[in-house]
């Protein structure tokens, strides 16, 4: 049942969509912030607006290309909102598009855009582990004992919920393959023209177990960014509207991803939060046409379908198949672009354009009468977002 208390719910649409070239990482051929600015004019192109009339800017994940010095470089009239979701990761994808929504509910600004960009090969990789001169917070509990990246510490939670609920490799597997398969439509995937077959999946190197190298996202280069609006305006824009139906975050009891000392361990970090979203929506999850699951590794999107609803964790292993999870025919499919796995990994920002295409119906693997889409924004890090968007 529906919740009686104020949302967000149909009072914002997002209007446009614009992405670069998306490249291996260190292979942009100009900076992150030109890449962001590239991003910013094709979402406005794409929604009918002057980019000049944006008047507020929006990011996440501690993005560089401050608001400020971006309105300058785009000649935004004026900037009456700057926004960033607080935490770095992709688990506040989802996040940002809802503070947006909130400020244009409330009046903050006309036209928001969303953007996210990366440039690894100019600053640094996002998959290597860190070598600070000096060590605090939570780090201290894990630096010194050789776990830096992000893969080790998901690699924990994951072997906790296997073992929980006898989870075989086999369903991991059928994530990556199935985002594999999904980029094999589209042209704009890194991974298109390179289908992952199991005896790849199987052969590749150990990252971390049970983590292969292709339960793991990619390092790239690109931005991504969206242009939202309410939803009378974009009535009359130029695209059709991909209506905000439900937007939550937040976190768990002690859910400090760098300490790893929660009492709940194996988990998404979406009990609590995704029971809110589909209260705020008013439907459930059996409604979901398509899902765009952030995969920072495979074993975490596995978690956080049991979280939402799509299965108990006692039936995951039957769930997450291949065939369940692919266009056209799945029972979910997700990530049907090719996601952080196969298609680009700009902190999951892709995954927002290509759940609004669904509900567009201009995927290149588009879901027969797709109507309402799903975003889930960094499992099993500390601070997470979802999102739900309906025709």
């Amino acid at each position: 049942m529906a919740s009686d208390a104020p949302t967000v719910k149909d009072k914002a649409a997002i209007a446009g969509l614009g992405e670069t070239k998306y490249y291996k990482r260190g292979g942009a051929p100009v900076s992150e912030f030109r890449l962001a600015c590239e991003a910013i004019i094709k979402a406005a192109e794409d929604a009918g607006i002057d980019v000049a009339d944006i008047d507020g800017l929006a990011s996440y994940a501690d993005d560089r290309n401050e608001p400020i010095r971006m309105a300058s470089a785009l000649g935004l009239k004026e900037l009456h909102l700057s926004n960033i979701f607080w935490s770095g990761g992709g688990g506040g994808v989802a996040g940002a598009i809802g503070n947006a929504a909130a400020a244009i509910a409330a009046g903050y600004a006309r036209y928001v855009c969303v953007y996210r960009s990366l440039a690894q090969g100019q600053f640094y990789r996002f998959g290597a582990a860190p070598a600070p001169r000096t060590v605090t917070g939570g780090a201290m509990y894990t630096l010194p004992y050789g776990m830096g990246t992000a893969a080790q510490m998901i690699a924990l939670r994951t072997r906790r919920f296997m073992h929980q609920y006898n989870v075989r490799q086999d369903t991991m597997a059928a994530v990556a393959m199935a985002s594999y398969y999904h980029a094999q439509f589209n042209p704009r995937a890194v991974m298109y023209g390179r289908p992952l077959t199991r005896e790849q999946y199987d052969n590749s190197r150990w990252i971390v177990e049970p983590f292969h190298l292709y339960d793991c996202c990619m390092e790239n280069d690109g931005a991504a960014a969206v242009i939202m609006t309410s939803a009378e305006r974009a009535r009359d824009l130029k695209q059709r509207p991909a209506y905000l139906m439900a937007s939550a975050q937040g976190s768990g009891f002690r859910q400090g991803a760098g300490v790893h000392n929660s009492p709940d361990y194996g988990t998404s970090n979406f009990k609590t939060l995704a029971p809110r979203l589909f209260e705020m929506a008013g439907i459930g999850p059996a409604d979901v046409d398509v899902a765009q699951c952030y995969e920072n590794f495979t074993g975490a999107v596995v978690m956080a379908l049991v979280e939402h609803g799509f299965c108990a964790p006692e039936e995951v292993n039957d769930f997450c198949r291949f065939e369940n999870l692919t266009w056209p025919d799945g029972k979910l499919p997700i990530n049907t672009s090719g996601g952080n796995l196969a298609e680009c990994y700009v902190h999951g920002m892709e995954l927002v354009l290509e759940a609004a295409r669904q509900v567009r119906g201009t995927s290149t693997c588009q879901v027969r009468d797709c109507e309402i889409s799903l975003v889930v924004a960094g499992p099993a890090v500390p601070l997470v977002s979802d999102l739900i968007l309906h025709r």
